[in-house]
């Protein structure tokens, strides 16, 4: 049963966001799948999820691991390395992999406050680099 080994560290929807908002659960045989998974590779590499995410038509998959940020893009039947996102526009991996790094060992709440000036700063047409 594919749907049994969909579990990624996290996964948002913005494309459908708003049809999914309050649903308790999420059936990917009928509702669409996510707009972008993360996965995280502490211990173990996530790229054996990748054909089960193509399997469920994820456009967007980020793979952090270590310092770096691994962005694929759904191509066909397989996933495209590439530089920057689709799902959030303006956004490339090497930003993401560098405010990640900056913001390591941070308090939550120091770390949301960086993550929201970084945003605000691509809303607003700004490059913090």
């Amino acid at each position: 049963d594919l749907e049994q080994g969909f579990e990624p560290d996290s996964c948002f929807y913005f494309e459908n966001e708003v049809a999914l908002r309050g649903k308790e659960e999420i059936d990917l045989l009928v509702d669409p799948p996510p707009d972008l998974v993360v996965e995280i590779d502490v211990t173990h590499s996530s790229l054996e999820k990748l054909g089960l995410f193509a399997a469920f038509r994820v456009p967007e998959v980020w793979r952090y691991q270590g310092d770096r940020l691994d962005l694929r893009l759904l191509s066909g039947d397989s996933y495209v390395r590439s530089d920057a996102s689709n799902a959030l526009p303006g956004v490339t991996a090497d930003e993401v992999a560098r405010l990640v790094r900056e913001i390591k060992g941070a308090s939550r709440i120091a770390w949301l406050r960086r993550v929201r000036a970084w945003a605000g700063g691509l809303a607003g047409g700004e490059r913090d680099g």
